[in-house]
């Protein structure tokens, strides 16, 4: 032990040596997912932001754009590729779906405020873009084709533009307090504008106020944002203005089914009033001998007066390049360093820039807002943007633990103190607000995950584990929500009158049957794993609900000569087969039988019991044939939509309830074949190219599957299973548990032909199961040697992954 302890100190000694002296932002294209498979659109690629930004920072700054195409709109990240530009704002999410949300604090830079420009209409001034864009890790510049070029960059609260203006034409910058993402399409969960104030400080340099917004996918309540914005040269007019606000909106005051109105000018205050008009300010540069304007912005939940301090603080010079260093600065150090892989040019440069930039996408969200909470006052962190639970504790939030303990913590004491002064932990949460939950209470998934693998620190694990029984055992009260008025949707388990009694959700008196009846039951098991040391006579109870997915399986139903699926079944205790087809679900949304996948795919999505699901599936060659078949072209039969357009298998890798299916062949001891799969995925879904993503990134989950494919291992959630597959570098540095260093080396490794594992070392010693324990190689670190080769080879004789939930009802 003491050899091993030194041999990692060096390591880990060496590889700080060598992160301070790469510059691994290099590597990042920001780029990727910004477009789907329709050329220009962004529709179907990954819904990304695009600007300037720190890891898990609340200020996100870019442009704000408006598609043409409404049809394929997508505007959830603000970018698209060709977009017209209405704005630069201070917020936006990353890799979501569904109605936008954020895209507050603005300003957009004119040549022009005369008619027909009207302020209160962005049509009038929109812009498209001349030329190509300029993104990097921490810094963005565009071309207008009024001639402006925009620069920006980003801090944690704040960001930093530069205008750039043809010679001789006017300067005009444009603070539109009431300017929001919208969505094209209209609905029910769009965002609205509530009111705000702006105040101009004597000479017209500085201007503060705040912004109310609400709505958005989360269908959230009103959030307040207070800004402080600053220019390096006061302007020579500077004007507030006040319009009547025309947005068409629910249960709130507009002005209804008027025409854009012209803005009225006023002098240093504005305020929205009972009536929500539209306020802002037109900032003026008469000066010809300078064609740059500079401002620098700060945002606050808290306070007008916060936010300045905080762009004082963060961004202490007008030398953008500074603030785009800084952020440079603070990736390499706090992200990119933590897995350190060759950069010479012996490396193939696709796979540096796949791995460094899935690993940016993954720390874009959610937002540590610690010391920013307006909702209440407590010692706890708080986090908010959770976009969603859903979406990343399938394999993103391990690796948050592994690689960024000390931020996990945080987040895991933030999800708990929402829990404590809210009711419930979200599952989505934005906005300072829960909502949506697409399935299960899945925050449970990440607290038991967290837990089992030992992460311990100043977590009220008695808090967090009350928490988890409030989602188990008491129903959210309805929501009657557009998206789905028969349960909650904000929070918890909308369908605990079903799973409760009847020990599955009905498909006559619930939505999402099959898929909430999947999600409950792992719900359940991690219950039932933070209750072996917190509740040992709880543990019986929900192992037993765990099962319950068994109450769905219709044993001889039969469909594409596979025999024995999950199906939906009525509270009467009836299975409901009549034209039932488990490659359909309807639109997979809100209420369809199933979300966002088929029942096809969830009835592989049994973690905690493959043992099992394997039994009823007919046994290892059933199952086996049944895993082949959905990597089969053409045997997709459901419309994906935008979650996966390009994708015509069963098998979806760019929908997160297929992101452990193609590794399930290591529970029949194939793992040839998992490594087969997971690379023909990779290299078929990821690329270094715009439509790089096969699908919303949905904050940076579809990047953190990558990640585990390229280091060779995979996560089975609220497990310490580890799964091991083929690295894609010949040499890994990670360090793991804050200050731990696991090598991983790879001999005979030739990604295109030669990624077969041959045998595998762990700690020195030969390994003959084809996984791990997190304990093996992520508390203290250690070593995982590959021998690689060309040959699928039966290297694994020793037991297959465990089934901890293994039960038979």
């Amino acid at each position: 032990m003491a050899v091993r302890s030194r041999l990692i100190a060096i390591f880990t000694f060496l590889a700080g040596s060598v992160a301070a002296q790469v510059d691994y932002s290099q590597y990042v294209n920001v780029l990727i997912g910004s477009e789907g498979p329709y050329p220009g659109q962004a529709f179907g690629g990954g819904d990304i932001f695009v600007g300037g930004a720190v890891p898990f920072g609340v200020a996100k700054v870019g442009i704000d754009t408006y598609e043409d195409n409404v049809t394929l709109s997508t505007l959830n990240g603000g970018y698209t590729p060709q977009g017209r530009v209405t704005a630069i704002s201070m917020m936006h999410e990353s890799g979501t779906g569904g109605p936008a949300k954020y895209g507050v604090v603005a300003q957009m830079p004119l040549t022009t405020i005369d008619a027909p420009v009207n302020i209160l209409d962005n049509s009038t001034y929109w812009q498209r873009r001349v030329g190509n864009d300029t993104a990097q890790v921490g810094y963005f510049k565009t071309e207008l084709e009024s001639g402006v070029t925009v620069e920006l960059s980003g801090a944690r609260h704040s960001g930093i533009m530069q205008y750039t203006y043809p010679q001789g034409s006017e300067k005009h910058v444009l603070v539109d307090v009431s300017h929001y993402l919208p969505d094209e399409n209209g609905g029910s969960a769009v965002q609205v504008f509530l009111g705000g104030q702006i105040e101009l400080q004597p000479g017209g340099k500085v201007y503060t106020g705040y912004g109310t917004w609400g709505g958005g996918w989360n269908e959230g309540a009103p959030f307040t944002v207070f800004v402080c914005g600053e220019f390096e040269e006061a302007p020579d007019q500077a004007q507030t203005f006040r319009g009547r606000n025309t947005d068409p909106m629910q249960r709130y005051h507009t002005f209804s089914n008027e025409p854009y109105q012209q803005a009225m000018y006023g002098n240093l205050t504005e305020a929205s009033g009972p009536l929500n008009d539209r306020i802002g300010a037109v900032f003026t540069w008469s000066n010809t001998s300078s064609t740059t304007v500079r401002s620098r912005v700060g945002i606050s939940f808290i306070s007008a007066d916060k936010a300045c301090a905080f762009k004082n603080a963060e961004i202490k010079s007008w030398d953008l390049n500074a603030t785009a260093q800084a952020a440079v600065d603070e990736w390499n150090a706090d992200v990119f360093s933590k897995i350190q892989v060759a950069t010479d040019d012996s490396q193939n440069r696709t796979n540096l820039v796949l791995l460094y930039s899935s690993l940016y996408f993954m720390h874009l969200m959610p937002s540590d807002r610690t010391g920013e909470n307006p909702l209440w006052q407590s010692s706890e962190p708080s986090w908010d943007d959770f976009y969603t639970a859903w979406d990343i504790f399938r394999c993103t939030t391990t690796l948050y633990q592994i690689l960024q303990p000390s931020y996990y913590e945080s987040m895991i004491r933030a999800l708990i103190d929402i829990w404590r002064w809210e009711g419930y932990m979200p599952d989505g949460r934005s906005g300072n607000y829960n909502g949506l939950v697409q399935g299960g209470s899945n925050a449970d998934n990440i607290l038991a995950d967290a837990y089992v693998r030992g992460l311990r620190g100043e977590v009220n694990w008695t808090a967090g584990y009350q928490a988890m029984l409030k989602d188990a055992e008491v129903q959210p009260y309805n929501t009657f929500s557009f998206t789905d008025p028969s349960a909650s949707v904000k929070e918890g388990r909308g369908a605990l009158n079903d799973w409760i009694p009847l020990g599955y959700v009905s498909s006559d008196r619930s939505t999402r049957a099959v898929s909430r009846t999947v999600e409950y039951a792992l719900n359940d098991f991690a219950l039932a794993q933070v209750a072996k040391d917190l509740a040992p006579w709880d543990v019986e109870k929900y192992m037993n609900r765990s099962a319950q997915w068994q109450n769905l399986w219709a044993h001889d139903f039969t469909s594409l000569n596979f025999t024995g699926f999950l199906a939906p079944r009525l509270a009467n205790g009836t299975f409901n087969l009549t034209d039932y087809n488990p490659t359909l679900c309807g639109g997979c949304e809100w209420q369809d039988i199933s979300y966002e996948a088929t029942p096809f795919e969830y009835s592989f999505t049994i973690p905690h019991d493959m043992q099992t699901l394997i039994d009823f599936m007919g046994g290892e060659q059933a199952f086996e044939e049944r895993l082949d078949y959905i990597f089969q072209a053409n045997t997709s039969q459901q419309n994906l939509g935008a979650n996966g357009a390009a994708i015509n298998t069963i098998m979806n890798i760019g929908n997160e309830p297929d992101f452990a299916t193609p590794y399930e062949y290591h529970y029949i001891n194939k793992q040839a074949k998992s490594v087969e799969r997971t690379r023909q995925l990779a290299n078929t879904y990821f690329h270094d190219a715009p439509f790089g993503v096969p699908g919303n990134s949905d904050a940076g989950a579809l990047n953190s599957w990558l990640i585990w494919q390229m280091l060779g291992l995979y996560p089975v959630v609220t497990q310490t299973t580890i799964l091991i597959g083929s690295p894609w570098f010949s040499d890994i540095n990670m360090t793991v548990n804050g200050n731990r260093t696991l090598r991983i080396t790879a001999t005979g490794l030739d990604n295109a032909d030669s990624y077969y594992v041959q045998s595998v070392k762990v700690n020195g010693q030969p390994w003959t199961k084809n996984w791990l324990d997190h304990a093996d190689i992520m508390i203290e670190g250690g070593s995982i040697e590959f021998e690689l080769g060309s040959e699928m080879t039966a290297w694994a004789t020793g037991e297959v992954p465990p089934s901890p939930g293994h039960l038979v009802l």
